[in-house]
């Protein structure tokens, strides 16, 4: 009876061991996220850094994660003269755009993800809206690659500098509301 008793007992702690979840830390100098602005006479295109984050799965299924994107750490790649380059990011750190003084930091808190789908809270300038995008995930033993695309009505946070959404008559100057991104992360156990 006790042997029966502790082959129970192995076989129910090794289920919830290879069921258990497993976190890993973003390595925030391997994981990128970029963005892409575009408006009528043209666009932008930089990055953001990725401040602290980690992904929790379980079965190979992510079923949590937040990340802290450094608001303070925009840059922009394409444009090459250092004088143009320094007045655009100045504008997008400023109240125009994303007011970095105020609100250094974004934050996104995956809630949910179904058939490779994550239902997320993006928070910009301290408003919270539900976002949804696909993902894809590589997990071995000891790491986690998760590569997502999606786009952001940043409207919809208060940035309004340029956008038809809030004012009329601005013809060639419209900036779309729809910023693009694409995220690569890297994490370990």
């Amino acid at each position: 009876m006790k042997k029966i008793f502790g082959l129970a007992l192995a076989i129910g702690f090794a289920s919830t061991v290879a069921y258990a979840q497993t976190t890993y830390n973003v390595d925030t100098k391997k994981s990128t996220l970029d963005w892409l602005g575009k408006k009528v006479t043209g666009q932008h295109n930089g990055t953001v850094d990725i401040k602290e984050g980690s992904l929790t799965t379980k079965k190979g299924i992510i079923t949590a994660g937040t990340f802290t994107i450094d608001m303070q750490a925009i840059k922009c790649l394409d444009l090459t003269d250092k004088t143009y380059n320094q007045k655009l990011v100045g504008h997008l750190e400023s109240k125009d755009f994303f007011n970095v003084a105020e609100h250094p930091t974004a934050k996104l808190v995956i809630k949910s993800v179904t058939d490779k789908q994550v239902t997320a809270d993006l928070t910009i300038k301290g408003i919270t809206n539900e976002i949804k995008f696909p993902v894809t995930v590589k997990e071995t033993a000891s790491e986690i690659i998760a590569d997502a695309s999606f786009k952001v009505d940043r409207s919809k946070y208060d940035v309004r500098y340029g956008s038809s959404s809030f004012f009329d008559s601005l013809g060639d100057k419209v900036i779309y509301d729809d910023i693009e991104f694409t995220v690569h992360i890297e994490g370990k156990k």
